[in-house]
C-alpha cells in the first residue's frame, strides 16, 4: 500500500516518452496557470488592501508575484527547447518541489488574510483558495504526482480550516469542496491513466512504424541491391541513370554510361564451382567500388554483367584511358584459398549526347560497343562513335534485308582448298559464305553473319548453307573433305545442332568427310554447352577444326577436353613470319603441341613462297592461303578434279 502510494506521488522516470509527454503537455499549461493564478491573487489583495497589513497585501504577494514572474520568463525562454530523457525528469522534478512550495505559500498566505475584513472578505478567501487550487489542478493534470500534491497541501488544510471555524456556512463548504476534491482525484487518475494508456499506444505505434520503416527500408534496400556484392542492382542502376541524365539536362553537364562484361567467368564457375564464382563477383564488386571517388556510380546488372554511370565531362580520350584503368584492374589475379581463377572485362562505353540522350538510347549504344569489345577486343574498352553509329544504321539495313532474303537464291558458297605441302595435293576445301542481296549488292560475311547473329535467323541460315556445300561436296573425289563454319549462336544451340545433324544424315555424304569449325571464342563463351554440342559431331564421325587458334582466350585445360581433329594456326601469326622469331616460336608450338595430342595442324594466310618455305622448315605441312588459291566457285573446283587433285604451279592457278 505504501509503494503504491509512493509510486504515484512521484515521477515515473523509468517511461521516457511519458516523461517526454508530461513536459510537452504541461509547457503549454504553464501560461494559464501562472494566469489564473496571478488574476486570483491581485482580486484577493485589493478585496483586502484597507482590511489587512500591507506586509500581508503588499510584500508577501510580491514576492510570490515575482517567482510567478521569473517562472514565466524562463517559461519563455526555454518553451520550445528539445529536452534529454535526464533534463526532463530534472524539469518535472523541480515543478513538483514547486508547487508544493508555491501550494503551501499561497494557501498559508491566503489563510492568514481570512481574520481581517467581514463576512464577505472571508468568503472571498474560501472562494479563492477553491477556486485556485482546482484551476490549478486541472492545469497539472499531465503531472499526477503534482497535482495530488497541490490537493493534499491545500485542499486538506483548507477542509480542516474552514470544518472547525464554527461558521455552519463555511463547514458546509468545506464539506463541498472536500466531496468535489474526491471527484476531482478520481477524474485526475482517470485521466491520468487515459493519458499514460495514450502515450503507451503511442509508443507502441511509434514501434510498430519503426519496424515498418525497417521492413521498408529492407524491401527498398533488397528491391535495389544485390545481394551477392550490396553493389546496385540493375532496377536502382537504371534509376539512377535516369535522375543522373536529368540533372546532366539540367545542369549543362554530361554523363557516360558503362556496361561491363566479365570474359571467361563461365569456366571459373565450371572449373572451380558457383562458390569460388560468387567470390570472384564480389571482389569484382570491390574493385569496381574503388573508382567511385572518381565520379563513377557501379552497379551489378546480373549474372556476369556491370554497369558504371560516368559522372564529369564526357571526353572520349579520357574515358578510354579511364576504362583501360578499370579493365586492367578486373585482369588482376583473384586468389581464394590458393586458387587463382582469372578473367577480364570488356567494357562498352555510350556518352550521353553523342550516343543518344534516353535511358534506353545509351543502354543500347553501350551493348553495341561492348559486343564490339568482346568480338574483336576482348578485355579491353571500346567508346561508341559516330563511325558506330553508322554501322549501327547499316548493320540495320542489312538485319532487314536478311529478314526478308530468299537465302536459297540469294546466299551461294565459294571454296578454299587446303593444301597438303609436301604433294601440292587438295586434302579439303572449307565452304566460306557470299550473300548477293538484291537490294543491298555484295555483303561481306564478317558483316551479314554478324547482323544474322543479332537478328537471330543464324541457324536458319546455316542450314541452308550446309545443305548448299553438301551438295558440292557430293560432287568431289571421296577423299576430298568439306570444311564448314559454325557460328557463336550455332555452335551453343541444341536446336540448329539437332537440324545440322538431321541435314548430314539425309544427304548421303559420309560425315567422316566433315569438318566443322569453330572459334576459340564461340567455344569459351559457353564451354559446358559448347563442348557437349561439339562431342555429338564428333560421335557422328564428324572431325572438329578449331579455327583461329591463339587468338580467343581460351586454355589447354579446355583445348585437351574437346575432341579436336583440327588445330587452324591464325593468318595473324604468319604475316611476319619470315622476320619475326617470336611468331616463328608460337606457330613451332603450336604445330608440336597439335602433334602431340594428335590433331592435324593447319596454317591459314600464306600469301608468299617465302611464308611457305618458313613454315614447311617447322614442320607445318597441311596449308591454307591466298599463295595456293583464292576462294572459288564450285565449277572452278570440280575444273582442278578434271586434271589433278593437285595444285601443281600454284601462283599461276590462282582464281580470282
Amino acid at each position: 500500500m505504501f509503494s503504491r502510494a509512493k509510486a504515484i506521488l512521484t515521477i515515473e522516470s523509468g517511461n521516457p516518452e511519458l516523461v517526454q509527454a508530461q513536459l510537452a503537455a504541461f509547457t503549454k499549461q504553464v501560461p494559464l496557470l501562472y494566469f489564473m493564478l496571478v488574476t486570483n491573487t491581485v482580486a484577493l489583495t485589493v478585496t483586502h488592501f484597507n482590511a489587512a497589513p500591507l506586509y500581508l497585501t503588499l510584500y508577501i504577494p510580491s514576492a510570490l508575484y515575482a517567482v510567478s514572474l521569473t517562472r514565466l520568463v524562463h517559461w519563455w525562454f526555454s518553451r520550445n527547447r528539445r529536452y534529454t530523457h535526464d533534463e526532463a525528469v530534472g524539469r518535472l522534478r523541480s515543478t513538483y518541489r514547486l508547487t508544493a512550495l508555491l501550494g503551501a505559500g499561497f494557501c498559508a498566505w491566503s489563510l492568514s488574510l481570512f481574520s481581517y475584513g467581514d463576512a464577505y472578505q472571508q468568503s472571498h478567501v474560501a472562494f479563492y483558495i477553491a477556486n485556485t487550487v482546482i484551476g490549478c489542478i486541472f492545469c497539472l493534470m499531465h503531472l499526477r504526482a503534482a497535482a495530488l500534491a497541490l490537493t493534499a497541501i491545500v485542499l486538506g488544510p483548507f477542509t480542516v480550516f474552514f470544518a472547525a471555524s464554527g461558521n455552519p456556512v463555511f463547514t458546509a463548504l468545506a464539506l463541498n469542496v472536500a466531496l468535489v476534491t474526491m471527484a476531482m482525484v478520481f477524474i485526475l487518475l482517470t485521466y491520468y491513466r487515459d493519458f499514460g494508456a495514450l502515450i503507451q499506444s503511442q509508443k507502441e505505434l511509434t514501434v510498430r512504424q519503426a519496424e515498418t520503416q525497417r521492413l521498408s527500408d529492407e524491401n527498398h534496400r533488397l528491391a535495389n541491391l544485390d545481394s551477392l556484392t550490396n553493389l546496385p542492382n540493375r532496377r536502382q542502376f537504371r534509376a539512377e541513370l535516369e535522375r543522373h541524365i536529368i540533372e546532366a539536362e539540367k545542369n549543362g553537364t554530361g554523363l557516360a554510361l558503362g556496361l561491363i562484361d566479365l570474359d571467361g567467368f563461365k569456366p571459373v564457375n565450371d572449373t572451380f564451382g558457383h562458390g569460388i564464382g560468387d567470390k570472384l563477383l564480389i571482389e569484382v564488386g570491390e574493385r569496381l567500388s574503388a573508382f567511385a571517388g572518381r565520379g563513377l556510380f557501379p552497379a551489378r546488372l546480373g549474372g556476369d554483367e556491370f554497369g558504371i554511370v560516368f559522372e564529369g565531362t564526357p571526353c572520349p580520350d579520357r574515358l578510354r584511358l579511364l576504362g583501360e584503368e578499370i579493365c586492367t584492374a578486373l585482369q588482376e589475379p583473384y586468389i581464394f584459398n590458393g586458387q587463382t581463377p582469372r578473367v577480364s572485362g570488356s567494357l562498352g562505353i555510350s556518352i550521353l549526347g553523342d550516343a543518344g540522350t534516353t535511358a534506353d538510347r545509351l543502354f543500347d549504344r553501350a551493348d553495341f560497343a561492348l559486343y564490339l569489345a568482346k568480338q574483336n577486343f576482348r578485355g579491353t574498352t571500346v567508346v561508341f562513335s559516330a563511325e558506330h553509329e553508322a554501322e549501327i544504321n547499316e548493320q540495320g539495313r542489312i538485319q532487314q534485308a536478311l529478314l526478308g532474303a530468299d537465302f536459297e537464291s540469294e546466299m551461294h558458297l565459294v571454296f578454299q582448298p587446303m593444301v597438303d605441302a609436301d604433294t601440292n595435293g587438295i586434302s579439303a576445301y572449307e565452304a566460306l559464305a557470299r550473300w548477293e542481296s538484291p537490294t543491298l549488292g555484295p555483303v561481306p560475311p564478317g558483316i551479314f553473319i554478324r547482323a544474322a547473329e543479332r537478328a537471330g535467323i543464324i541457324g536458319r541460315l546455316t542450314e541452308v548453307l550446309m545443305r548448299k556445300a553438301l551438295e558440292a561436296a557430293q560432287t568431289w573425289p571421296a577423299h576430298i573433305r568439306l570444311s564448314i563454319n559454325l557460328s557463336t549462336r550455332d555452335v551453343v544451340s541444341n536446336k540448329t545442332v539437332d537440324a545440322l545433324l538431321d541435314i548430314i544424315a539425309g544427304s548421303g555424304v559420309d560425315p567422316k568427310r566433315l569438318d566443322v569449325e569453330v572459334t576459340e571464342t564461340a567455344v569459351m563463351r559457353n564451354f559446358a554447352l559448347a563442348a557437349d554440342n561439339i562431342r555429338r559431331f564428333a560421335d557422328h564421325g564428324i572431325g572438329i577444326a578449331l579455327d583461329d587458334f591463339g587468338t580467343g582466350h581460351s586454355s589447354l585445360s579446355y583445348v585437351h577436353k574437346l575432341p579436336l581433329t583440327k588445330i587452324k594456326i591464325d593468318r595473324g601469326f604468319i604475316v611476319d613470319i619470315t622476320t619475326n622469331d617470336l611468331s616463328r616460336s608460337i606457330v613451332k608450338t603450336i604445330v608440336d603441341l597439335s602433334r602431340n595430342i594428335g590433331c592435324v595442324c593447319v596454317v591459314e594466310g600464306m600469301e608468299t613462297q617465302e611464308q611457305v618455305v618458313a613454315l614447311r622448315a617447322l614442320g607445318c605441312r597441311m596449308m591454307q592461303g591466298y599463295y595456293f588459291a583464292r576462294p572459288q566457285k564450285l565449277e572452278d573446283t570440280l575444273a582442278y578434279q578434271v586434271v589433278s587433285d593437285s595444285i601443281v604451279n600454284a601462283p599461276i592457278r590462282k582464281t580470282g
